[in-house]
Order: structure tokens, then C-alpha cells, then sequence
């Protein structure tokens, strides 16, 4: 009387991992392609200029990430701030930042960093382009 083995064999296996491989390196290649082929057409870095690229250098070098958001990306010691150029404007926020620390007590302050008005203005280039990126609406709340 023979005996018939019916359970999973090495063959199996190794065909499963083999098909399963090439599977899911198609569906990543077509994920990519499709990405790809999505960012220009949600992209805003034709908008990039001199003035929003010395604003991100204002913001760099004054750690502003160290307390603010940007994007989701950041501390949350300090307001979201990628969408601020939106809810405030230029004025409001060169006015904010100049206008700091007001010593008010009880109240988290901003230090007073002394930006020259060029700074100033290419600091509020930069949130206006940071503003201008398609986030698919986050955040959800205009506050941030």
C-alpha cells in the first residue's frame, strides 16, 4: 500500500517565495513609475527663487524647526508654520518676529534673532512658498 504525501514541499515553497518575489518587485516598480510620473504635476519648484532659497537658509540658520512645525515636520513647542503666510500674511509676520520677546508673562516668547528687513522679507518668501505645496489639505485645521 503506498502512501500519498500531500503536504507543502520544498518545490512549493521555493516556487511561492520565487512568484511572490517577482510579484511585489512589479507592484513596487509600478508604485514608483506612478509617483513618478504624479510629482510634477503637484509640484511647485518652478516657484523656487533666490529670495525663498535665502529664506530657508534664515530659517535654518536660526533654528527655527527647533520649536516650530513645518509641515508636520519639527518641534511642537511653537505653531504650525506651513501654512502661516495664509492665515496671517507678510505684514503680521514680519511684524511677530520683530516685535519679539514681548515679556508678557505667563506666555511662551519667541527670542528676538535682530533679522535685518532682507531677511525679514526672504524669511516670509520662504513660508509663502512653503504654503504654496499641495498637502493634500493638512493640515485639516487653518490653525495648524
Amino acid at each position: 500500500m503506498s502512501q500519498v504525501h500531500s503536504g507543502f514541499t520544498k518545490q512549493m515553497a521555493r516556487n511561492m517565495f520565487y512568484g511572490g518575489t517577482v510579484f511585489f518587485a512589479l507592484l513596487f516598480t509600478g508604485l514608483i513609475l506612478d509617483s513618478e510620473r504624479r510629482i510634477p504635476e503637484r509640484s511647485n519648484d518652478h516657484a523656487i527663487t533666490p529670495a525663498v532659497i535665502a529664506g530657508k537658509k534664515v530659517w535654518e540658520t536660526n533654528n527655527c524647526i527647533g520649536c516650530h512645525t513645518l509641515l508636520g515636520e519639527g518641534a511642537y513647542f511653537a505653531p504650525e508654520l506651513g501654512n502661516v503666510y495664509k492665515r496671517r500674511g507678510p505684514d503680521f509676520i514680519k511684524a511677530w518676529i520683530a516685535s519679539m520677546p514681548t515679556n508678557t508673562p505667563g506666555r511662551r516668547q519667541m527670542p528676538q534673532f535682530n533679522l535685518s528687513e532682507q531677511q525679514l522679507n526672504d524669511l516670509v518668501e520662504f513660508l509663502k512658498w512653503t504654503g504654496e505645496i499641495n498637502t493634500e489639505n493638512w493640515p485639516p485645521n487653518i490653525e495648524g
